[in-house]
């Protein structure tokens, strides 16, 4: 049985380098197709990429804030 997580992260390496492999493959294609990308649309989404990673780092910091305190409160050395 001391195989099977060896065996497991063969798996998942080769795997993941395949998928990888194909989603660059993609996109090279895909900017090899010359469409004008217009400007705007791409600092929309930037702006919409930079929204989303802060309410995410603020969840984060608001989880992390909460675990510290039920774990002072029940009385547990962290």
């Amino acid at each position: 049985m001391d195989w099977v997580p060896i065996a497991f992260i063969i798996f998942k390496v080769v795997v993941f380098g395949t998928g990888m492999f194909l989603a660059i493959k993609w996109h090279y294609e895909q900017g090899k197709k010359d469409r004008p990308i217009e400007r705007r649309a791409v600092l929309r989404v930037a702006g919409k990429v930079a929204l989303a990673v802060g309410v995410f780092v603020i969840l984060l910091v608001g989880l992390l804030y909460a675990t510290f305190a039920v774990s002072r409160r029940l009385g547990l050395a962290m």
